[in-house]
């Protein structure tokens, strides 16, 4: 008999080995959203026709589960706008359509599937309109799901490959300047002098978190859904580095100077170290008032809390910090290699389009950097 267990009992094999049983009382914070998310897709998945799992089940091994969704519902949105607009599909039911429909439909299909998505009301009767990124995201959707059963010769035309795809407009990066960056932190720790009653006692108690937070994010750069997934022992104080779970799963140590040292200290020998987490959350480092991890919206709406009243004409969201940290990185060094391996960019050009403003005007500078003539 096959039949083993760890030295704290946490995985028990079954006779055969295929198969794990985890006992454990808790598991970790990417573990879980991996388990929630594929749960999730699963039940997204009852809502699309059969075939369509196949497609899902052929990208898992190059996609995220983050992504699988976002795709299940983009696909689910072409389906219904099929069963709404298009005659033939009009009393159609979702578990009739087969793959062949896929082939049936003609480029001026996808064209009008395109300008129903700039507004359009889903399920629960809300009005859901799609900004060029939106339109962008939802037609890739598409273009790959058709794509995966057009290369495997499962249907012989895609007409998604005789449309244009929506245009998407350069916008300028927002970020924080240096000053604004020293007056959010300034505010964080010093904007309750005015509050008084229940709001000065909430301040006080979430003020080193949310400086910790806030520390952290602008001095690393990492993700809101990485800082969220962090645990207390995935701060190593003494190499100054924290161990994040990137996307698609690795791992990786990133390093933190001084400030966002001091920040997470004083963070983790008070706040934290006072706090008694909810069972099923005692590794997490970043607890809500209600002693559970912080997630990513909670977060979110905290950096836009300080945000408003630093900076009420610029839109801050954590990502903002991010591209705020890879713009003083690479000011700093001019080193666009290292800013995509420290923001964990799997490919160095979407590095390059966040900061080609910046490498404009490293090459302006450039044009009086050599003397021809002394004057």
């Amino acid at each position: 008999m096959n039949q083993s267990s760890s030295a704290n009992g946490k995985k028990i094999s079954s006779p055969d080995s295929s198969e794990v049983f985890d006992t454990s009382p808790s598991k970790t914070y990417h573990e879980q959203a991996y388990i929630d998310q594929t749960l999730r897709l699963r039940e997204i998945l009852k809502t699309l026709p059969a075939f369509a799992k196949d497609y899902f089940r052929a990208v898992e091994p190059t996609t995220s589960a983050r992504t699988r969704i976002s795709y299940a519902y983009d696909i689910r949105v072409f389906f219904h706008f099929l069963m709404e607009v298009n005659p033939h599909y009009k009393n159609y039911t979702i578990d009739q359509f087969t793959v062949q429909d896929l082939e049936r439909l003609d480029p001026v299909d996808i064209e009008e599937y395109q300008e129903y998505l700039k507004v359009y009301k889903n399920e629960e009767d809300r009005q859901i309109t799609n900004t060029e990124k939106g339109l962008s995201r939802k037609m890739s959707a598409l273009r790959s799901f058709y794509g995966y059963y057009f290369k495997r010769q499962i249907i012989s035309k895609n007409p998604t490959l005789l449309v244009d795809m929506p245009k998407l407009h350069e916008k300028a990066i927002i970020r924080l300047d240096t000053d604004e960056i020293a007056m959010l932190l300034d505010y964080v720790e010093h904007g309750g002098e005015n509050l008084t009653g229940q709001r000065l006692a909430y301040y006080e108690k979430t003020k080193n978190r949310d400086l910790a937070i806030l520390t952290l994010l602008l001095g690393t750069g990492i993700r809101v859904s990485e800082c969220v997934g962090l645990d207390v022992q995935d701060v190593d104080f003494k190499n100054n580095g924290i161990k994040v779970t990137r996307k698609g799963g690795n791992e990786m140590v990133v390093y933190f100077g001084e400030e966002v040292e001091h920040a997470l200290k004083t963070y983790l020998y008070t706040t934290r170290k006072n706090t008694v987490p909810l069972s099923g959350h005692e590794n997490a480092l970043f607890l809500s008032t209600q002693r559970k991890r912080m997630g990513v919206q909670a977060v979110e709406n905290m950096v836009k809390k300080y945000a408003r009243e630093v900076t009420p004409n610029k839109k801050i969201t954590p990502h903002k910090l991010r591209s705020t940290y890879g713009t003083a990185l690479y000011k700093e060094t001019g080193d666009i290699y290292l800013v995509a391996d420290v923001l964990g960019h799997k490919d160095v050009n979407t590095t390059k389009k966040h900061y080609a403003a910046i490498d404009e005007n490293r090459r302006r500078r450039a044009a009086g950097a050599v003397k021809l003539r002394e004057v």
